[in-house]
């Protein structure tokens, strides 16, 4: 994997040996900070990455100079080796933390521009995840989520849906607070 902009860009990024986490591709990163680039001010934003992983998604926003990035992930080889990249490549701006996603969102009290989700696609509840989100009130007024999914998923009936993006086997639907579906649908 590689970190694909901002000013880490082409910085190789080596997972833990065992790695049981399933890294959105390069291709699908690299589509997805093209659509945010052109919607958010990075260094003014506030990012929350649930189910972290590789923290590869963390490391873009990081590169891409975010005020914030708050990783969750709850298996501890995991942490570990996000922690032990973090710290080979010297980002500031990422604050790991070691927990299971819905403790978390019981939790937290911060509040977040961009939440994003890469959770393991065979979850149970995966489908709760946006109203576990949104309802949890940690997204400011303005922001918006984003869940990374398979393509058997469809989430466009979701009263808090408002796009979807498709590339190959990477499927990622966003929502909003108060959105609500247009009646031409």
């Amino acid at each position: 994997m590689r970190i694909i902009g901002g000013k880490y860009k082409g910085r190789i990024i080596r997972p833990i040996a065992g790695l049981k986490a399933r890294p959105t591709t390069d291709f699908a990163r690299e589509s997805l900070f093209d659509i945010l680039t052109n919607r958010i001010d990075y260094e003014s934003s506030d990012i929350l990455d649930l189910f972290s992983g590789t923290g590869s998604i963390s490391f873009e926003f990081a590169s891409r100079g975010v005020r914030t990035v708050h990783l969750v992930e709850k298996d501890s080889g995991h942490i570990r080796g996000i922690r032990q990249l973090i710290s080979e490549i010297g980002f500031t701006n990422i604050k790991p933390i070691h927990i299971d996603v819905k403790a978390y969102l019981k939790t937290c009290s911060f509040k977040y521009d961009i939440v994003f989700a890469d959770p393991p696609y065979d979850l149970p509840w995966l489908k709760e995840i946006p109203d576990l989100v949104i309802g949890s009130g940690i997204l400011k007024e303005d922001g918006f989520f984003i869940l990374e999914h398979p393509r058997n998923l469809n989430f466009r009936d979701h009263k808090l849906f408002f796009e979807h993006r498709n590339y190959g086997s990477v499927n990622f639907s966003f929502f909003k607070p108060g959105v609500e579906p247009s009646p031409l649908g």
